[in-house]
């Protein structure tokens, strides 16, 4: 009798039924929310940005050194997070737990960046219209940033524990996937505030 509850406990699923769980497909849909939001901040800044009659950003062009940094930063953390989920499913702990810490600390030093940054500005938030949308679009992000390095530490705190193993990582692959996401969301702000400048400028 008590071999068989032994393999009935074995065989219980962990997580919703199907391929993917409840949480996966939360994301997802987590993902598309977000995701048209900042659509449409980035539409907003492009709109206004054509039909201003004078330079943009009013400060002149923006300086590329520290979005690069960032941008290299945020592409290098992705995969640190990436790493420790194949090093978990290959059970290795210990590879995964500094790869997870890696990005932990990229993500805290992508904060401190992106806020060094905003005090070379010499406007504020309510200053001009290029302000709001500036100090609004990376503000969005960052406080997404935020709540992933949030999310990370959790992660690297379980797979410390060893709370994960090769069938049962989809927190994991859950809480990469919106990390992931919020390092291609930068990709197009990146694009949008540092680089679409340098055109308009050209094309004026």
């Amino acid at each position: 009798m008590s071999d068989a509850i032994q393999h009935h406990e074995t065989v219980l699923p962990v997580g919703s039924a199907g391929e993917r769980s409840g949480g996966w497909w939360g994301c997802l849909a987590l993902i598309a929310t977000e995701g048209s939001l900042f659509a449409y901040l980035i539409f907003s800044y492009l709109y206004l940005a054509t039909q201003q009659g004078q330079n943009w950003p009013p400060e002149g062009l923006p300086k590329l050194g520290l979005g690069i940094l960032n941008t290299a930063i945020l592409l290098v953390s992705s995969g640190f997070v990436w790493f420790c989920e194949r090093c978990v499913r290959r059970r290795r702990l210990r590879w995964g737990v500094a790869s997870m810490s890696v990005a932990v600390v990229l993500g805290i030093v992508f904060i401190g960046i992106q806020l060094r940054e905003w005090q070379n500005h010499p406007y504020g938030l309510t200053a001009q219209l290029y302000s709001s949308l500036y100090f609004t679009i990376t503000g969005f992000h960052m406080a997404h940033v935020a709540v992933g390095v949030v999310v990370l530490a959790f992660l690297l705190i379980w797979t410390a524990l060893g709370y994960f193993d090769e069938r049962r990582c989809v927190a994991l692959t859950i809480g990469g996937l919106y990390w992931h996401f919020v390092d291609a969301v930068w990709l197009f702000i990146f694009t949008t505030l540092y680089l679409t400048p340098y055109f308009l400028r050209t094309g004026s």
